[in-house]
């Protein structure tokens, strides 16, 4: 560890001027400085626990660095994040790395690898066919001789390459180091990905979680960690297996059909992976019922919905019934839709005593409903003030400037 903190100096800086210019900007608000300002009332949040929304960086600061590396959660920290997540895949030798997806060919350099041109082939992940590298096919020694890449073409591509895929162990290390250093509690959210999956190959996941959460004293409910998964068996199997941390029980969707502000399910984003294999009819959809909140509540203490959940988004429709391109660049997206009346479901997972922790949000305007007029902050100002308990961010320092603006209007 401390040979990767001077390469994160660099980073830090840049950290330090972005979250400084996004405070600058919104002590931009000027007034008449002849009249004293009254003393605010300081209002309660409305979160579960009372207590201030969380900013969670989604895979780091992954708006700027290659994402689930070191350097990324680094510049995460010093942007401000409650907490750092990672998503959590096996290796051949059974190492728990930082990747979004098994896949390594979707966030790594190893396609320019030629010594591992022969481990490319296709198969099949959670029902998908995919072709690529896969890291169950790759120790921890060759894994760390990749490196990371950016998986969004608008975001910046010169470092791609430079950072290593991160383990576990060493994310968990970053985070104790980071929170004796800052005298502030860094907490880590790490995500079973594709469980069944790993279970088939004979490299569960939860097991080497429980023993690597013991193994750093973080085995209980006020610990910093949450541990979240999109499949209610991943969850159940190590909470019967003495896993004693909070549990999120993760909802998606696959996307937003604009003409009617509906959320669509399309395989494999319909369900949780563990129910399409033992044949069950419900989806993700049935999980955000009172109902479905109540079984959940059985087994986790939160829920990580995909956000139109709480705030639906639609297109506008023009006289043929076609959705209009309201921003004028072409094409039709997510950028075309406008923010609809937000649902009951903080209020209906509060009332079940279960937390909501959102995801994901994203500065990017293509990202963000029309009404937003391109501002994240808007965004994320709605979402707090609907009492929101945390929410995945890929740009740590917009989140945390906007809570900072919340804060201001709570009087606290």
């Amino acid at each position: 560890m401390p040979s990767k903190v001077s390469r994160l100096s660099t980073h830090r800086t840049i950290a330090v001027s972005l979250a400084l210019a996004g405070l600058a900007t919104l002590a931009g608000c000027g007034g008449d400085d002849s009249t004293p300002a009254a003393t605010p009332t300081v209002q309660a949040f409305k979160t579960l626990a009372g207590t201030q929304p969380l900013v969670v960086a989604h895979r780091g600061a992954s708006g700027y660095l290659p994402e689930e590396t070191l350097e990324a959660y680094q510049m995460a920290i010093d942007m401000g994040a409650d907490v750092i997540e990672p998503d959590l895949i096996s290796t051949k030798d059974g190492v728990l790395i930082a990747r979004h997806d098994p896949n390594l060919a979707y966030s790594t350099d190893v396609a320019s690898h030629p010594e591992f041109a022969d481990r490319k082939k296709t198969t099949t992940v959670d029902g998908e066919v995919q072709t690529g590298w896969f890291a169950s096919d790759f120790t921890l020694a060759e894994i760390k001789t990749l490196g990371g890449i950016s998986t969004d073409a608008e975001r910046p591509q010169q470092y791609n390459g430079l950072y290593k895929i991160a383990t576990f162990k060493e994310i968990i290390d970053l985070a104790k180091a980071q929170s004796a250093k800052l005298s502030r509690t860094i907490a880590v959210y790490p995500e079973t990905k594709n469980p069944s999956y790993h279970r088939e190959l004979g490299l569960p996941l939860e097991g080497t979680l429980i023993s690597m959460i013991n193994a750093a004293g973080w085995n209980s409910k006020t610990a910093p960690i949450y541990v979240q998964s999109f499949e209610p068996g991943s969850l159940k199997y190590m909470k019967e297996n003495g896993l004693n941390t909070r549990l999120i029980q993760l909802i998606d969707a696959d996307d937003v059909d604009l003409k009617t502000g509906q959320l669509t399910y399309a395989a494999p984003y319909d369900k949780p992976y563990d129910w399409a294999k033992a044949g069950d009819p419900r989806g993700f959809k049935d999980m955000v019922t009172p109902a479905g909140l109540a079984e959940i509540a059985t087994y986790a203490d939160g829920i990580g919905p995909w956000k139109p959940y709480i705030v639906p988004v639609k297109g506008t429709l023009d006289a043929n019934g076609a959705v209009k391109d309201m921003n004028g660049d072409g094409k039709i997206n997510y950028a075309d839709a406008t923010t609809q009346a937000p649902t009951t479901l903080i209020a209906d997972a509060h009332k079940a005593g279960l937390m909501v922790h959102a995801y994901t949000f994203r500065n990017e305007k293509r990202r963000l409903a029309f009404d937003y007029k391109g501002d994240p902050q808007a965004e994320y100002l709605q979402y707090f003030r609907l009492g929101i308990d945390g929410l995945f961010s890929d740009f740590t320092d917009t989140a945390v400037a906007a809570r900072k603006a919340y804060l201001t209007e709570l009087g606290r």
